[in-house]
């Protein structure tokens, strides 16, 4: 068997008005947010073909300009890859991994490409031997992978009745996106507290949004009310801070998303600058995101993987990976989002009581419908 077509979609489902003009589809820095951000889901898709006819598929996750993820994989990915075994898929991410490595690009977009890839290489895998990626990656640790719910709102009422909504649908971990000041996002999480009581998980995400001062002050009014971690408190690039903040605080810190590689989590780990991390495997790939599982398990800390605005694909390939890890915690889901994402299936995994359960199919365990996913692609619409 060898690989002999690798293609790529970028994708945009429309959320809202779209515009001709593409920066009208973003949220620019400047209107609250430090990154840009899409008005409506946008990814890429990678399709491999082999010869014996199997078709595999991946996702590179690409929030924002997917078409940069797109052209990687048929500019750089794309030579690497056909006419190779796709059961080298170890030799491939390396060949992939070093192929701009010398030039400073060993993180960012062009990791995204290769992770897309790298899935779409594990699909096959699985599909060739008649078993679910979980099994070829390691075997089973579970059968369910728990899940927590994104809570959004902007006032205390909002988010406290989205929270119930989500505890009523069996969901026993929240985790609430908030920007705003210190004062206002513990208003928002004593409201959502009181709201489910104490037996539900809860965790506070701030996009990065503070000051290691003030996180620390953040930190201290989240342990007063039992909130699990607090994720993503300030820059990435500042890890001597992220290790003074993780020390400061007896709840957890959580970072990692924007991490892709385990050589850029060794010294986090290695200063113990987080007590969870992050691993997004529409970033990481799954062949990088089962090794960062095991850096982190030599350091004794937990992964939580995270989804964020990953599609369908992104949440397939991160149930395998969170079936196959001893040292997993909770998936991150998006309830509101599932169906939109789930548009280019016919076939997806369900969520039962706030968890996805493992079966048996091949695979990703996803079906893709061409047509609709041809749809979607940004130069049709």
């Amino acid at each position: 068997m060898e690989i002999t077509q690798v293609e790529a979609f970028a994708l945009r489902f429309q959320t809202g008005k779209s515009s001709e003009q593409q920066e009208d589809n973003y949220y620019l820095p400047d209107e609250g947010w430090r990154c840009i951000y899409a008005r409506h889901h946008e990814t890429m898709v990678v399709r491999i073909t082999t010869s014996d006819g199997i078709v595999g598929y991946g996702e590179g996750q690409s929030p924002v300009s997917p078409r940069t993820s797109k052209t990687i994989v048929e500019d750089l990915c794309r030579p690497i890859l056909i006419e190779k075994d796709p059961f080298d898929v170890e030799y491939l991410w390396q060949r992939m991994f070093t192929a701009m490595r010398e030039r400073g690009h060993y993180t960012g977009f062009f990791i995204d490409a290769l992770a897309g890839c790298d899935i779409a290489l594990w699909d096959i895998i699985g599909q060739a031997t008649g078993k679910p990626v979980h099994k070829v990656l390691g075997g089973r640790y579970r059968d369910r992978i728990s899940l927590y719910a994104g809570v959004g709102g902007s006032t205390p009422e909002s988010a406290a009745a989205q929270a119930s909504e989500y505890v009523a649908q069996g969901y026993g971990g929240l985790k609430i996106h908030a920007t705003r000041s210190r004062e206002e996002i513990l208003a928002i999480v004593a409201a959502v507290r009181e709201q489910v009581g104490p037996h539900v998980k809860l965790m506070v995400d701030v996009h990065t949004q503070y000051s290691i001062p003030d996180a620390i002050l953040l930190g201290r009014g989240l342990e007063e009310l039992d909130v699990m971690w607090l994720e993503s408190p300030t820059v990435p690039e500042d890890i001597p801070g992220q290790a003074a903040l993780t020390q400061a605080l007896d709840m957890s810190v959580a970072i990692g998303e924007w991490t892709r590689t385990r050589f850029e989590l060794r010294e986090v780990f290695e200063r113990r600058a987080c007590d969870i991390t992050m691993p997004d495997i529409a970033r990481t790939g799954l062949t990088e995101g089962k090794r960062i599982a095991s850096l982190a398990d030599t350091y004794n800390i937990p992964v939580t993987p995270h989804i964020g605005g990953g599609g369908i694909l992104s949440i397939a390939a991160t149930i395998q990976f969170s079936a196959t890890i001893p040292n997993f915690l909770i998936m991150e889901h998006s309830p509101g989002a599932y169906e939109m994402k789930g548009q280019i299936t016919t076939r997806k995994p369900t969520v039962q009581d706030g968890a996805f359960i493992l079966d048996d199919t091949p695979g990703l365990g996803v079906t893709i419908d061409t047509d609709v996913l041809e749809a979607f692609a940004i130069n049709s619409q």
